[in-house]
């Protein structure tokens, strides 16, 4: 050991730090960086959703929105009913639950087209005059 210079604590300390901030320097600048990303051409989320006939989905609409129809969170049952239509154009229960959630809201105008729609579809259901009678009334 008399051959080598001592090396106090504090220059260890320093060299061992320097050594440290070398190598992440030195990862750093290995990272890819980041290319500049084109915008795109359209925002997805203000791409209109295309509705295809899915009777399976339909149902789970309606099925939540009876739920937030017993919540009495009429305007999201309202959304989802309106869901079930699109999904299935020819769901007549959906129509009839729209129509209550649009009465509901006091939209009488959307109660009256979804009740309408509704009798359009099933004409002899059991509740088809009380639901004629409502349109007739308004």
């Amino acid at each position: 050991m008399a051959g080598r210079p001592r090396v106090r604590y504090d220059e260890k300390v320093s060299r061992i730090l320097a050594l440290a901030l070398l190598l992440s320097i030195t990862v750093w600048a290995q990272q890819p960086k980041p290319q500049s990303q084109e915008p795109a051409e359209e925002d997805e989320s203000l791409v209109p959703k295309t509705y295809t006939f899915n009777p399976l989905q339909a149902d789970k609409e309606l099925t939540i929105g009876n739920y937030y129809f017993k919540k009495k969170n009429y305007r999201a049952a309202a959304k989802r009913f309106t869901e079930a239509t699109r999904w299935n154009p020819n769901y007549a229960e959906a129509y009839l639950r729209l129509g209550e959630a649009q009465e509901k809201l006091h939209d009488k105008d959307q109660a009256k087209e979804a009740y309408t729609k509704y009798v359009q579809l099933a004409p002899d259901a059991k509740n088809a005059d009380s639901i004629k009678k409502k349109l007739s009334a308004k």
